[in-house]
């Protein structure tokens, strides 16, 4: 059982601090500095896996850090909730140092120290995160992932670069500022705290509070954390993929966008909980508000030639199912929704590994220049077709548990628009990721290639892809190990 001051939630969130200072001091020792990442990242999973036997009896491990004021406090748990988050992100991080490594190696790039330094301390934010136990705590790691990020989104140091990592900024720090803080500061003025409820039913905010107050708090919390990437406030995700792809998969898998669905979601259900939601009639409006970021931005990406920008209005679409499932506010909703942060998460960082090491292998971003390159590289699209069928929502793979309890959700709710919403969204999901793997495995090469053979990228890069590609079906068939936190997570 934990104790009720757990260090384990500190060597967790210090590891990958701890990291990021061990990879500077490497500095160009390649092999040393990437000794160092593997090292911290094995140490964050280890240190989170201990927690999930206690987590899974019903304790819930504790350490507040600082006190500040009454109801204030910098302080962490691992509840249900966190457990979901934690353990996939800690495990990808171990996975991406692997890929990492190939991929930067293998394209050469220029500023590896402080790329692999950047990504410790944004995993350090995400952590963070994911053991917040209040919304200050919270609040804070939301930032340092904000801005331990742009260094990597600006990596190349040009003009595009620059001008992506300026967006990157404004959308999320603006967000977080002007949404988030005041309406923080009015939550723990209207309750005295700022402590994430011990369940899901009530909330923390005083049941006399007047509706008008509640309702725009909610609207601030939904807005504010920008990085979830709902409509109109997505725009920084796409142009966030100027950036070398490992930091793609890092944005649309481990840790920023889910550290964005995941403070959404912390907040709905901790901060103003069902039972008010379902009171002031906040749960459907909300899934059918998020229903326009699926289905739109599943559209966009049909348009997209260009594989990672395809990938990211796919990332859109899919963050918006985690808040959708659980703003129906029904069981299988809830557990849907909250599966779906590592469900997603395996399957969308296959899918990045795979762009990447097709860009490594061959230099092409175009789709419409990867036909035939199945044959060459089978292992790749392989992978990338088993992850494909996840995010269409096709057993046996993980996407298919997320969107059956999601539609199971959605009829007890008794809305038969979001199960028209989902099924749409299934069907664009299918057009825009069919013909990927259908061109590559059988379509003909195109005549620029001039007979030129390719083949798989570097091991390195090829090894964490399959891995990730059969967790994800894994995770489909079995889909107990997630489904049991989500499941604790519900009243």
């Amino acid at each position: 059982m934990g104790t009720p001051e757990d260090i384990r939630l500190l060597i967790a969130v210090l590891a990958p601090l701890v990291g990021a200072g061990l990879v500077m001091a490497a500095g160009k020792r390649h092999n040393l500095r990437e000794a160092c990442s593997f090292v911290a990242a094995l140490v964050l999973f280890l240190a989170t896996a201990s927690l999930v036997p206690d987590v899974r009896s019903g304790a819930i491990p504790r350490l507040t850090l600082f006190h500040l004021l009454p109801g204030l406090n910098i302080a962490l748990r691992a509840d249900p909730l966190a457990m979901i988050f934690a353990v996939s992100a800690s495990f990808l991080w171990v996975v991406t140092v692997f890929y990492s490594a190939g991929y930067m190696r293998g394209l050469n790039e220029h500023a590896q120290t402080r790329f692999n330094t950047c990504f410790a301390l944004t995993l350090f934010g995400a952590v963070g995160c994911a053991f917040a136990a209040n919304l200050l705590t919270l609040y804070l790691f939301y930032e340092v992932v904000s801005i331990c990020t742009y260094p990597l989104v600006a990596h190349h140091q040009d003009e595009e670069g620059y001008s992506s990592g300026r967006k990157y900024l404004v959308y999320l720090t603006g967000t977080a500022k002007g949404l988030i803080l005041p309406a923080m500061v009015l939550v723990y003025v209207l309750s005295g705290t700022l402590d994430f409820a011990p369940g899901i039913r009530t909330g923390i905010l005083p049941p006399d509070v007047h509706r008008g107050i509640v309702t725009a708090l909610y609207a601030c919390c939904i807005l504010g954390f920008a990085k979830n990437a709902v409509m109109p406030l997505h725009n920084w995700l796409p142009s966030a993929m100027v950036a070398p792809t490992p930091v793609s998969a890092l944005l649309h898998a481990v840790a920023v966008v889910k550290v964005g669905v995941f403070s959404t979601v912390r907040v709905m259900l901790y901060v103003f909980g069902v039972d008010r939601m379902a009171a002031l009639n906040l749960g459907l409006p909300t899934a059918y508000f998020v229903s326009f970021t699926i289905v739109v931005a599943s559209i966009i990406a049909l348009s997209k030639d260009d594989l990672k920008a395809r990938l990211a209005y796919s990332t859109v679409s899919q963050l918006s199912y985690i808040i959708l499932g659980v703003a129906l506010l029904t069981p299988a909703g809830i557990e849907g929704g909250l599966v779906h942060i590592a469900n997603h998460a395996f399957s969308k960082i296959t899918l990045f590994f795979c762009a990447g090491a097709i860009y490594v292998a061959t230099h092409k971003k175009k789709i419409s220049e990867m036909s035939g390159l199945g044959r060459s590289m089978p292992f790749t699209f392989g992978a990338f077709a088993v992850a494909s069928l996840s995010m269409i929502g096709a057993p046996p793979v993980a996407g298919f548990v997320s969107k059956w309890y999601l539609l199971n959700g959605a009829w007890d709710a008794g809305s038969v628009g979001i199960i028209v919403v989902l099924l749409t969204s299934t069907l664009l999901n299918t057009a825009y990721f069919a013909p990927i793997v259908y061109h590559g495995f059988f379509g003909k090469a195109p005549a620029a290639d001039d007979g030129h053979a390719y083949s798989e990228a570097h091991p390195s890069m090829v090894v964490p892809l399959v891995i990730t590609a059969v967790i994800s079906v894994a995770i489909g068939i079995y889909p107990d190990f997630f489904m049991r936190f989500a499941q604790a997570v519900l009243p």
